[in-house]
């Protein structure tokens, strides 16, 4: 069976995470990724380096792409990648608008050339406003997006990157191949391409949507900068929340950890029903009561719940939170979840056979189209492997 996206050939010029992400999304579902790197590679292949040429970081981002070196520096380079810009689909780059222009990579140009092109670019902050064109990276963007102080701890000094994961970078290439996928089917219903942008920030925004409302009369006053009241305000808010609900939170046991996910009234009665309590504000318990006495007693039945999670093992009480319709799992280290039998099943963990590196095992298909299993994950290329064919392909 052909993969949604077979025939479609992208021409991807990004560098670091979010364009990148994109391409091998893009990949996945089964277009040709042609990866265009200067002469010196894209960073990301020095960053964690783990063998010549790769970087820990790059390896993922890149897999199933054809590599490429163009120096778009020369007008050697820049008539290359023209020709192999004339037989591609879709053209992704995260380059600021005049580096663009001056590689031949303006929409306005790409456009009139080549009317059924969709290109895909991911800014930093957008193409409007003031910060328009000003250069920034994933930290920088979720500061500015408030996503920094999203969660925070007591004792917290400076904002911290929960988990250390570039959430604005891996969204924006989620959300930009969802707006490229989107543009070519209408490129090949109407035969017009579009210019698809997203930005960092506007990613960075988007994973909190479910946050970011704000009831009239909330929305006042101007955009501030965070600081540490605003941090220890936030951490207490988590803390607290914590402390009186016990319906969607993580548990220690004998062993280690395990999530418990409520999010309906039965399945908190049922929660509730092995501990032998009641909860007044079961319907909403997110909401912190007005009356003190309640606020006490929601943390007096979060303790005890807590008390008592700690007596037994995970497995233990995953077996019996499953039997009363509970929602739960366990709390697995990050380390090892490349052992873990269901994603292995659903081939979300793979082994690839990585040239210069040997096996890497890796992130799998996340895509599982017409009921198959994900295909085999191809590895990432080295630096300019596919330059000579491609270009004898092409006529450059």
């Amino acid at each position: 069976m052909s993969l949604p996206l077979a025939g479609v050939r992208v021409v991807d010029l990004a560098q670091y995470v979010a364009g990148p992400l994109t391409g091998s999304l893009l990949a996945e579902l089964g277009a040709e990724v042609i990866k265009v790197e200067p002469p010196g590679g894209d960073a990301y292949r020095r960053v964690m380096p783990v063998a010549d040429g790769f970087g820990r970081f790059f390896v993922p981002l890149n897999r199933g792409k054809r590599s490429v070196v163009l120096d778009l520096k020369t007008e050697e380079g820049r008539a290359a990648l023209a020709k192999l810009v004339a037989t591609a689909d879709v053209v992704i780059h995260n380059a600021p608008a005049a580096r663009a222009q001056a590689f031949g990579l303006g929409w306005e140009d790409l456009h009139r050339r080549h009317p059924a092109l969709v290109v895909g670019v991911v800014t930093s902050f957008g193409s409007e406003g003031p910060l328009a064109g000003v250069p920034a990276y994933d930290l920088v963007a979720q500061g500015h997006s408030g996503l920094l102080t999203s969660h925070a701890s007591q004792g917290d000094r400076v904002p911290v990157r929960a988990g250390g994961i570039p959430m604005a970078d891996l969204t924006a290439g989620h959300l930009l191949a969802t707006g490229v996928t989107a543009a070519l089917v209408r490129a090949r219903t109407t035969g017009e391409g579009q210019l698809v942008e997203v930005s960092l920030l506007g990613a960075a925004l988007a994973v909190q949507i479910q946050d970011l409302v704000w009831l009239d009369g909330e929305a006042d006053g101007p955009a501030k900068a965070a600081t540490r009241s605003d941090l220890a305000a936030r951490a207490d808010e988590i803390a607290g929340g914590l402390a009186m609900n016990p319906y969607y939170r993580c548990y220690e046991a004998t062993d280690g950890f395990l999530a418990v996910a409520c999010l309906n009234v039965p399945q908190r009665q049922a929660f509730l029903a092995l501990f032998g309590h009641e909860d007044a504000t079961i319907a909403a318990p997110d909401l912190v009561p007005d009356d003190p006495d309640a606020l006490e007693e929601k943390q007096r039945v979060t303790t005890a719940i807590e008390v008592a999670m700690a007596a037994d093992s995970v497995g233990s009480w995953i077996a019996r939170l499953a039997a009363a319709g509970v929602p739960a799992g366990p709390v697995l280290a990050r380390e090892s979840v490349h052992a873990d039998v269901q994603a292995r099943a659903n081939g979300l963990v793979q082994d690839v056979e990585q040239p210069g590196l040997g096996r890497v095992t890796m992130l799998g298909g996340v895509f599982r189209v017409g009921g198959m299993a994900p295909p085999a994950i191809r590895p990432a290329p080295t630096l300019g492997a596919d330059t000579e064919v491609v270009l004898r392909e092409v006529g450059a």
